[in-house]
């Protein structure tokens, strides 16, 4: 029998090591591609025939291909992805602001769900799930050991069906369930509001399909009721990116036309673009709906608000604004997702998203794994940013990619403002959840909006004392 099961396995071996080979020869056919390492594939494929043949139990052998396919593409960065059929179907929706699901925008963290912020006016939204919560089970399934996609499909679902989180929150130190209903979530992605005469605030949740109309809609409306506009703020705290295309159209909003928005670089030739502000380069059915937008928007006085979840498309605007001084970017020191992700079809209906190269501002600075240091650091209360020390960014994240511009520091400070923090918690922790549940953006209680409005009617601005730019922390092989 056994000798049996050895004939088998070499048999299965054979054949994969056939298709690798044929793999190979097209590779190195493709743009001069260096060839791929033989050897270790036949490893690879004597691996896949040994659990096919003596493993305890039957085994799927397509399982086993995409498992490995997604493992070998998660060890590369948090970003890159293998999407399979309904995954891949998932994230196509995502793009367009609808799908069903619970709306929140997620990463991994010690191998556990991270909410990194939980989409307006959704589901997650209403429960009170928060950015940082940690999502350890999913109805009865425990998190840990799964990948971010097949967490994602627990989570998605029909709609008016339930889904049960098991959230820990760390800065009140406890685990609770959290039963929350499915629904169709169509993001609102922009909002605004006129705040007092003369001044306005215009928020983006998300650089999504209908972003950039929506956006033009918003300042339209801003406009008809302010036509003498004399200050805008626009908000991308917790935005957590997006569409490029959606970034390129609001940052040319404000800039002149033509001029560098941002560029990226990577080892294909066509990783290595620059994007302007240009119909060209955002425009979909060849109309701008730029167009629509009044002239006086180029010069009106601006403040852009950021904060550790402000990430990749909206650093990307927050940047380009800052290397032109169009803007006074305010707030905290954004995520530091610099790296661009190429969504690469493998069939009818799954995918590969890989990150290619990375965003650089206008100036060539590289956003990753350092973000966007705002002009004025701009505490979230009158009472400061206590729990700031704590909060994730891309530079936190194993395997994450570094900036591309030299090596990562170690911040020596870093860890006692954490312990600090830690003892703040100890005594928020006392207080009720309605007394911990921070201003709403856009609300008269938002200490940093209005901070943003003394800074474009030219009054003192209450400045972080305790605040200060987070050098990179040196990764540890």
């Amino acid at each position: 029998m056994g000798q049996k099961l050895k004939i088998a396995g070499w048999i299965s071996v054979g054949a994969i090591a056939g298709a690798l080979t044929t793999v190979q020869l097209q590779a190195v056919a493709r743009g001069g591609l260096a060839p791929l390492p033989l050897e270790e594939l036949q490893q690879l494929a004597a691996v896949f025939g040994m659990v096919k043949s003596d493993y305890v139990e039957p085994v799927d052998e397509k399982k086993l291909i995409t498992d490995a396919i997604s493992g070998m593409v998660a060890s590369l960065d948090p970003h890159s992805v293998y999407f399979d059929k309904k995954s891949f179907k998932e994230f196509r929706e995502g793009t367009t602001g609808r799908f069903v699901g619970v709306g929140i925008e997620i990463s991994q963290e010690e191998g556990l769900v991270k909410v990194v912020s939980p989409i307006e006016g959704s589901p997650a939204d209403r429960a009170g799930l928060k950015p940082n919560d940690l999502i350890t089970k999913i109805d009865d399934t425990f998190v840990k050991g799964l990948s971010l996609n097949e967490a994602v499909k627990k989570m998605r679902g029909e709609p008016q069906t339930k889904v049960l989180l098991t959230i820990f929150r760390k800065d009140e130190n406890r685990t609770f369930p959290v039963s929350i209903t499915r629904e169709e979530i169509r993001t609102q992605s922009v909002r605004s509001k006129v705040i007092e005469p003369g001044y306005a605030w215009i928020r983006l949740s998300q650089f999504q399909e209908r972003t950039v109309d929506d956006f033009v809609t918003k300042l339209e409306q801003i406009y008809k009721q302010e036509p003498e506009l004399k200050g805008l703020v626009l908000d991308l705290r917790n935005d957590p990116g997006g569409l490029l295309d959606a970034a390129v159209a609001v940052s040319a909003a404000f800039l002149p036309e033509n001029v560098t928005v941002v560029s990226t670089n990577g080892q294909l030739a066509e990783s290595k673009f620059t994007y302007k502000a240009s119909p060209e380069f955002y425009a979909r059915r060849g109309s701008d709906p730029l167009k629509r937008l009044p002239a006086a928007l180029k010069n009106v006085p601006l403040v852009v608000l950021v904060n550790e979840g402000s990430a990749s498309a909206s650093e990307i605007v927050a940047g380009a604004l800052q290397d032109y001084k169009r803007a006074t970017i305010m707030g905290n020191q954004t995520f530091g997702k610099g790296s661009v992700q190429t969504v690469r079809p493998l069939g009818p209906d799954t995918g590969l998203k890989l990150t290619t190269a990375r965003y650089f501002t206008p100036s060539g600075k590289s956003i990753q794994a350092k973000g966007i240091v705002p002009d004025v650091m701009v505490d979230e209360t009158l009472e400061g940013s206590p729990f700031a020390a704590l909060r994730t960014r891309e530079a936190d994240l194993e395997k994450h990619l570094n900036s591309g511009q030299g090596a990562e520091v170690k911040d020596p400070g870093r860890e006692k403002a954490r312990e600090e923090a830690l003892k703040r918690l100890e005594q928020e922790s006392r207080k009720t959840p309605e007394q911990r549940r921070p201003p709403e953006f856009g609300s008269a209680k938002d200490f940093q909006l209005a901070q943003a409005i003394n800074h474009l009617k030219g009054r003192p601005v209450l400045v972080s004392k305790t605040m200060a730019e987070r050098k990179d922390e040196k990764k540890q092989n």
